[in-house]
């Protein structure tokens, strides 16, 4: 290193330090004008010495004047969003759900809870790469989301680059302080409603440059990393050390014994929220102990180990004008009021959603009722009481569907309408197909799919490949450019992978989460689903890690039902694709981890015990994945094989029982060594 690069090494050091004292522990450690000193200096030399730039500098927060269109990243962990809940109550049973189901799985019934304040701002995930800050993207709808690296670099409290050469992804808020947004707002030629709305605004500009004059902040909450603390609070401190900035104000609780305590929690943050510099919207309680997180396990859309409470909302008056019925995909009646428009919160509501018959009756809604309504999270509009019955009765959902005058009938809280034919269903499994997160199908959004629908060009998902479209050349509206446009979408949509096909025939509880399960644990065409559903093996289905016994059942009953199957004909011969190309999985593990899938292809890997060699013991998966074999949280009897370690659990006696081949420690290695794998023990 020659005496330039080592000036400019050392002056960026001294920013970063600088950084670090500021903006993560709250104690400056040199004056504003000193610093701004040392960043102009540290600018004139970088374009002194352009051959020593590098993409770490502090110099990057300036931001540039080039456009980004913002491109769409797939997220490598799973960013999903939180259940929700409105009362203590709500907290409660989640504490004694949580509590038996751990029980039920042998593990230990006591546990802690991690409270953290929920902050009304942008979710983000920052990629390090050997502790380099390679991507940050937004949230976007929890599979991939909008890349705005260049946005994210000009924020101050995110480092570009962490105290130790860790790579992995981490989950967190952006926000614009109070003071900030009044002072910003104020200057804006269209105001924003509030911090959030702007800071969401800032984040997405084009130009780097005008987003490096907004002091956006973030907050750190959830790491995904090796060598990660046990729980979530000493996460909390590990971030901090590795400089990010996280907010302090948390509080753990011993559950269930110190459950009753909740409430007084959340009344005091709930009563202390306006004296905060920024704006939160609830509070989040999630399972401490990190190992116990995965045995909970997760939803499609969020995790079980934790639970985001809501604050009460801004209310307002209105009165019930009528309840129209929403007929689903899936044959779910929903009632919907139509209420006296009124102003809440600062948007305007006109439709509130009244879930099930069972809602309902608990207001005692009827038509012409002066009612109180609230949005809920300062987003979902509710009805919260009637203020004034002047109904006689609580209104009840009809007998006959709607759209297709078949009886009703009530299973669990709500009211189904079970004729697969119902137009209403069938209109609504097109535009799922066609939707952006299915099949993406450009051209077909649900206005130009209702017109095909009324028309009668299109009654099932086949007919989308099998319509001639040239046809709506005579009708307004339909130009060539837009069917052509139409028609090489539509041809496009065929490349679709077996597992967005198999998410988009709207299956119920079939998501994108448990179409990756499935295909992980073996099924890799539509028909090897169907021969199970054949054989009627529905353990085999909810001894995966995250399925249950009725959502099992529920999805072998949808795949025996002929009108499915034929549809899948009609839909291969179309073109589309049934079966996961073993190629395709093997590029993408390849993609993924740089190594060639050799040494565990076609092999299951599920690990119990304690390690000498390997801790944490995902260190071993991890090394069995990133050579092409599949990692199983749960013992099943897909299993091929169960790394074992000392003290091992009941996974033991299953293996045996299931004739799985077990391997012990000592033994895995002499697999690794032998093929010839690179192994960092000094890591572990």
């Amino acid at each position: 290193m020659n005496d330039q690069e080592t000036q400019l090494t050392t002056l960026r050091e001294t920013i970063r330090t600088s950084d670090y004292h500021y903006y993560v522990l709250n104690q400056p450690s040199i004056s504003d004008f000193d610093y701004d000193q040392l960043l102009l200096k540290l600018t004139a030399m970088e374009k002194a010495w352009p051959n020593f730039a590098s993409s770490d500098s502090p110099s990057q927060r300036f931001g540039s004047d080039q456009s980004s269109d913002f491109a769409e990243v797939k997220h490598t962990i799973p960013v999903l969003s939180l259940d929700k809940a409105y009362s203590v109550a709500e907290i409660l049973t989640w504490v004694k759900r949580s509590s038996a189901s751990l029980k039920a799985k042998s593990l230990a019934q006591d546990f802690s809870c991690i409270l953290e304040e929920k902050i009304d701002g942008l979710s983000i995930v920052l990629y390090y790469e050997q502790g380099q800050l390679v991507r940050g993207v937004t949230r976007g709808n929890g599979e991939q989301g909008n890349d705005v690296s260049a946005n994210v670099r000009t924020i101050r409290e995110v480092p570009l680059r962490l105290s130790r050469p860790i790579s992995g992804a981490f989950r967190g808020e952006v926000y614009l302080s109070k003071p900030d947004f009044q002072r910003l707002n104020s200057q804006q030629e269209l105001s924003y409603a509030n911090p959030r709305n702007l800071a969401g605004g800032t984040l997405r500009r084009i130009k780097s440059s005008e987003v490096a004059k907004v002091p956006l902040r973030i907050f750190i909450y959830e790491g995904f990393y090796q060598e990660a603390p046990q729980t979530h609070q000493l996460m909390l401190e590990d971030l901090k050390q590795l400089g990010f900035k996280t907010n302090p104000s948390t509080a753990v609780f011993s559950l269930p014994r110190q459950a009753e305590q909740l409430a007084d929690e959340i009344k005091q943050r709930a009563a202390g929220r306006g004296h905060l510099d920024y704006e939160i919207d609830g509070l989040v309680f999630k399972i401490n102990e990190l190992e116990l997180r995965e045995p909970l396990g997760y939803t499609e859309h969020h995790p079980r180990w934790a639970l985001a409470y809501k604050f009460d909302n801004p209310q307002g008056q209105s009165s019930l004008l009528a309840i129209d019925i929403q007929v689903g995909r899936s044959g779910r009646i929903t009632p919907v009021a139509r209420i006296e428009p009124v102003l809440v919160g600062g948007a305007t509501i006109q439709n509130v959603t009244l879930h099930n018959q069972d809602y309902i009756n608990a207001l005692d809604l009827g038509i012409g009722d002066s009612i109180v309504v609230s949005r809920r999270g300062d987003v979902i509009p509710a009805i919260e009481s009637v203020s004034e019955k002047k109904s006689s009765a609580a209104w009840q959902i009809p007998e006959l569907c709607p759209s297709c005058a078949s009886k009703l009938h009530k299973q669990g809280a709500h009211h189904f309408c079970l004729n697969f034919a119902c137009p209403q269903r069938s209109l609504g499994r097109l535009i799922f197909f066609a939707g952006r997160d299915q099949m993406d199908i450009d051209g077909l959004g649900s206005e130009s799919m209702q017109f095909l629908w009324q028309q009668g060009f299109v009654r099932d998902i086949p007919d989308l490949y099998t319509f001639d479209y040239q046809q709506l050349d005579a009708f307004a509206g339909w130009g060539q450019k837009k069917i052509v446009k139409l028609q090489n979408s539509l041809e496009s949509s065929k490349q679709q992978s077996f597992a967005r096909v198999l998410v988009s025939l709207g299956l119920s509880d079939l998501g994108p989460r448990m179409a990756r399960l499935l295909i992980n644990a073996g099924f890799l065409s539509m028909q090897s689903l169907f021969d199970l559903a054949d054989r009627g093996q529905s353990s085999q289905l909810s001894s995966l890690h995250g399925l249950g016994e009725v959502t099992a059942q529920t999805l072998l009953d949808q795949l025996k039902e002929q009108r499915l199957r034929d549809m899948v004909a009609r839909l291969r011969d179309c073109g589309l694709c049934f079966e996961q190309a073993l190629a395709e999985l093997a590029s993408e593990t390849l993609a993924a981890h740089g190594d060639p899938p050799l040494a565990f292809s076609g092999q299951t890997w599920c690990a119990t015990g304690t390690f000498e060699n390997f801790k944490p013991r995902s260190l071993a998966l991890e090394l069995i994945v990133k050579h092409g074999g599949t990692a199983s949280e749960d013992l099943n009897k897909t299993v091929s094989h169960l790394l074992l370690g000392e003290k091992a659990g009941s996974k033991l006696a299953k293996a045996q029982a299931w004739d799985i081949a077990i391997v012990t420690e000592s033994e895995f290695l002499k697999l690794v060594f032998e093929a010839g794998l690179s192994l960092d023990l000094s890591q572990a």
